[in-house]
Order: structure tokens, then C-alpha cells, then sequence
């Protein structure tokens, strides 16, 4: 938190994937997550690492390449069920949360859809559960999350609550190019 207190920021991802049937794959992160232990989210998020293959910054390749890396490492998907050129680049978020007063995020998220039926074994150590959600049911959980103090990662509840609805209609309709925009960073610093 004291680097976040400077100002400092760094890059992150945020997948959503989605099966056949329109339905999202939410995680419950491991209790033993340094930020944010035991919190629902999406599919899978965290950050590219500084390396050649995952800095590449056109049409976010890099971030794509990250994105494929971590949902083997924490959903036990192999690469090949998550072809590069199926990920959706939507846009990037820019959003600030302290997580436990000596931890945190400040990141700027580059946002990424899949819609794929895939196999996946989360790791215990990084995934405490995993199940899929219609647009209702998600809506429901998070309207029971906020009731009844279930924990939600502050991205997830700010894309949920600006973004996330619009984008699932988009996907299941067809027009979900027409949600990108790689121009803007999305102020969600609240």
C-alpha cells in the first residue's frame, strides 16, 4: 500500500469465460491469496509477467499469452483448449483497492472474453471453488453477496456493476466487436 500511496500502478487481466450456454465461470479465490483471500471473481486475473512473450503490447498478445499461463496455473486449462486468437481484448479498466491495509491493487486490468466449453481442475492453492453462472444467477449471488457480507474483489463488483451486463448481451448476440475499445482507460477510481 505504501507504493500504491505513490502513485505507482502496474498491468493486470481479467478473463471471462464463458461455456456454450452463456453461462460465466466465477472463482472463489484460496484462502491463502496474499489480497483478497476467499473473494469471488472471474474466471482468472492477475498480471503479465516482465518477460519478452508477455510484454508484447499489440492487440494485447502479451496479456493474451499472460491470460492462457494462469488459467492452466489456476484453473488447470490447458493452452490448447484456450487458442490466442479467441480471446477477446475489450478494453482496460484503471481502478485502486487496498485489500488488507499492507496489501493491495492498483492496477490498469485489461478486460478479456472466451466464450469456450473447456475441461478445468482449479488448484487448491490458488482456487477455493469454481462454478458457472447464468446472467440470473449472477445477478442473485451478487445481489445475496452484498446483503449478506460474501466478499466480491473490488474489480469484479465495479465491472459488474458499469460494465459486465452490456458486454454479456454483446457476446451472446453476436455484436461483441462492437464493445472494443482499446483506446481508453477506464477510470474507475473511486
Amino acid at each position: 500500500m505504501e507504493n500504491i500511496n505513490k502513485g505507482m500502478l502496474h498491468r493486470a487481466f481479467s478473463v471471462f469465460l464463458f461455456n456454450s450456454e452463456g453461462k460465466l465461470l466465477l472463482q472463489q479465490r484460496s484462502a491463502d491469496k496474499i489480497t483478497f483471500p476467499s473473494y469471488w471473481t472471474n474466471t482468472c486475473c492477475s498480471h503479465p509477467l516482465y518477460v519478452p512473450g508477455e510484454l508484447e503490447e499489440e492487440n494485447a498478445i502479451g496479456v493474451r499469452r499472460a491470460a492462457q499461463r494462469k488459467l492452466l496455473n489456476e484453473m488447470g486449462i490447458k493452452p490448447e483448449q484456450l487458442p490466442l486468437d479467441e480471446f477477446n481484448y475489450l478494453t482496460r479498466i484503471w481502478y485502486k483497492a487496498p485489500s488488507d491495509g499492507l496489501w493491495g491493487e492498483h492496477e490498469v486490468d485489461y478486460i478479456l472474453f472466451m466464450q469456450r466449453d473447456v475441461d478445468f481442475v482449479p488448484n487448491p492453492e490458488e482456487v477455493r471453488d469454481a462454478k458457472y453462472f447464468s446472467k440470473e444467477e449472477l445477478k442473485a449471488f451478487i445481489q445475496n453477496a452484498q446483503a449478506n457480507n460474501i466478499p466480491l474483489t473490488p474489480w469484479f463488483a465495479l465491472i459488474a456493476e458499469d460494465y459486465l451486463w452490456g458486454w454479456w448481451d454483446a457476446l451472446l448476440d453476436g455484436t461483441l466487436e462492437s464493445k472494443k475499445d482499446h483506446k481508453t482507460v477506464h477510470n474507475m477510481v473511486k
